[in-house]
């Protein structure tokens, strides 16, 4: 049993000391649009930062949907038209 609590406690305390550190890697996008700003300051009041970010974002929010369209468009297409077809 000593064991056991030791190896968690021990587990809590590597995920406490490198947490900050595993999460704060971001995206390779978002680390392009931030570093690729022609002064190199994120802070001086350019927009296309924040534009380029909210792109990117958006993108990567849409492609799961798209993916998932794409692959039940079928099974979407019948319950339209089951739907449409049902009385009640």
């Amino acid at each position: 049993m000593k064991l056991r609590s030791f190896t968690l406690f021990l587990a809590v305390l590597l995920l406490l000391a490198c947490g900050p550190e595993l999460f704060a890697q971001g995206c390779s996008m978002c680390k392009a649009v931030a570093g690729s700003q022609p002064g190199g300051n994120v802070y001086g009041g350019s927009q296309a930062v924040g534009a380029g970010l909210n792109k990117g974002i958006l993108f990567m929010m849409a492609v799961p949907y798209v993916l998932l369209f794409i692959f039940f468009r079928k099974h979407i297409a019948g319950f339209v038209k089951e739907f449409r077809e049902a009385k009640g």
